[in-house]
């Protein structure tokens, strides 16, 4: 749900690290990680057709792969999405998350830091191998003052520089998750533009939402969409909530107030915002998936987390219906969009998004 997060390694590390000279020791450190744990994901793959026929191969793993075989020859062919290599092979990392990223805003700000690197541009948030030492960086940044969150992600994507494996981070839960992850994954490949993460997580959540229900539409699988449409549902008015929020925030930031009146303020609008979630729960008859996201302290970056993946999502759904509902042309469409300058391109989705309320 909301902790899966995609980190775009910078194709990969070796552009990096062919600069090494030129770099900070902390910049060398995090390029070394990156590619280290990048070349031990890529050394644990294994061709998931030779799983599927070794007797050695779990049962519920072999279920789970062929449902992933079926569903990307499905996105291929139906969806329309890139044929290219990428979820052939399976890696077992015997880990909770593949990478840990880090989010990052001010204190009275809901701007988020970003990062720049080659290849992948300027991004939102900054991706580690290893748990301890996205912790480590992020609590460097809480001593800047920096609201910050650390969040796991189950998938990992290099935008097609790479054969990217299915993980076995990706195979928690149900059949509709890692069917709408693999979908998420592949249409990263279809489109990313540099320096708009808000954008790339936009269009692959909206490939994934829709590709989902086709999927099931094809299985003849009416209740489980409506189901899933329910999934949806419940997803849109915790969305909504946090935007809400986001308005009384931004509302509250661009007042001159005293330091300690802000953060007196800023504690009454999330109070405010965790009544509003027991409204919410009230009226989807008591539905506690979100519990776990409001159990942990709320700040500016894990609004901005969250913020990321739904921004533009319905501006997104308008162009799909706009384009008779067709992926390819749909595709098409949006490559024309993310051409644009940025000023332009947010213009134009931000009149989609009017026009879809």
């Amino acid at each position: 749900m909301i902790s899966r997060r995609t980190l775009v390694i910078l194709a990969v590390a070796a552009v990096g690290a062919a600069s090494l000279s030129l770099m900070s020791c902390s910049s060398i450190g995090y390029y070394s990680q990156a590619a280290t744990g990048h070349l031990k994901l890529m050394n644990a793959r294994e061709p998931i057709d030779e799983l599927l026929k070794s007797d050695s191969t779990d049962p519920e793993l072999r279920k789970k792969l062929q449902t992933l075989v079926d569903a990307r020859l499905f996105a291929i062919d139906t969806l329309k999405l890139p044929a290219t290599k990428s979820y052939t092979t399976y890696a077992a990392l015997g880990r909770d998350y593949v990478t840990w990223n880090v989010v990052a805003a001010e204190e009275f700000s809901l701007q988020p830091k970003t990062w720049c690197f080659p290849i992948a541009g300027c991004v939102s948030y900054k991706g580690y191998f290893k748990e301890q030492a996205a912790n480590d960086y992020a609590a460097e940044l809480a001593a800047e003052q920096y609201d910050v969150t650390v969040g796991g992600a189950t998938a990992y994507s290099t935008l097609g520089w790479f054969d990217d494996p299915v993980l076995d981070t990706m195979l928690r839960g149900g059949d509709i998750r890692y069917v709408s992850t693999l979908f998420h994954e592949m249409a990263h490949q279809v489109l990313y533009v540099k320096d708009d993460s808000n954008f790339n997580e936009a269009f692959a959540s909206f490939v994934e939402q829709q590709g989902v229900r086709i999927w099931l539409e094809s299985r003849d699988e009416n209740e489980r969409i409506e189901r899933y449409d329910a999934f949806l549902k419940r997803s849109d008015d915790f969305n909504a909530l946090l935007k809400d929020t986001q308005t009384d925030l931004r509302q509250l930031y661009s007042q001159e107030l005293e330091s300690e009146q802000m953060r007196e303020q800023k504690k009454a609008v999330f109070s405010k915002m965790q009544e509003g979630y027991v409204g919410l729960k009230e009226s989807w008859n008591g539905y506690s998936g979100y519990d776990g996201w409001f159990s942990r302290e709320v700040n500016n970056a894990r609004l901005l987390a969250v913020a990321t993946y739904r921004k533009w999502v319905p501006a997104f759904e308008a162009i799909y219906k706009e384009q008779g509902k067709s992926m390819e042309d749909f595709y098409d469409a949006a490559t024309k969009i993310s051409k644009l300058p940025k000023d332009e391109r947010q213009d134009l989705l931000s009149a989609y998004l009017a026009g879809s309320s």
